[in-house]
């Protein structure tokens, strides 16, 4: 019995290999090509929506609903729903009322059919209450899904590698 399951497995694993190796149809090669320029342009306004410390905006590019999943840098653990993570956006503007300054690097985007992932560097500035100023770069990953014909963030890790000898995140990473 066992050899009939490693055999079965061996089979499965190699018919899911054999479609993972054929060719890329156009159509799929443009559709990819036009989900990488609409998270493109989802980021583009994510940049804008965060200079401008625009909460409204931030929300537009996210699911709304219960199944919005974050891995936020700061406390809680974790934010389910979109009305929790739009509390944590308003949270961390009224923390810096100063200006913001927000851009992205190295973003680089993935996509098959109605969901896409992607990953990027951010870099943020904040004004704190007594004018001081914060910095720091963190790394972020997004799962989005193509909703009614509109890619929407439905899962989003954000995080600062740590330095586990000291325990202290390394807010300014670099490669």
């Amino acid at each position: 019995m066992n050899r009939i399951r490693g055999t079965s497995w061996v089979a499965l694993t190699a018919l899911a290999l054999s479609g993972a190796a054929a060719p890329v149809s156009a159509a799929d090669a443009a559709g990819t090509k036009d989900a990488k320029a609409a998270i493109e342009a989802l980021t583009q306004r994510f940049v804008a929506a965060f200079n401008a410390k625009d909460v409204d905006s931030i929300m537009k590019l996210y699911a709304p609903g219960p199944q919005l999943f974050v891995f936020d840098v700061s406390p809680p653990r974790e934010i389910v729903g979109w009305d929790n993570y739009r509390k944590d956006w308003q949270e961390l503007f009224a923390a810096s009322p100063g200006a913001v300054k927000f851009s992205v690097a190295d973003l680089v985007i993935s996509a098959a059919g109605t969901v896409a992932y992607s990953h990027r560097i951010d870099h943020a500035q904040f004004t704190q209450q007594d004018g001081s100023k914060h910095e720091l770069v963190l790394r972020v990953s997004d799962v989005y899904r193509r909703v009614h014909g509109e890619w929407l963030i439905v899962q989003e890790h954000v995080s600062v590698p740590v330095d586990l000898a000291t325990g202290k995140p390394d807010l300014m990473s670099k490669p």
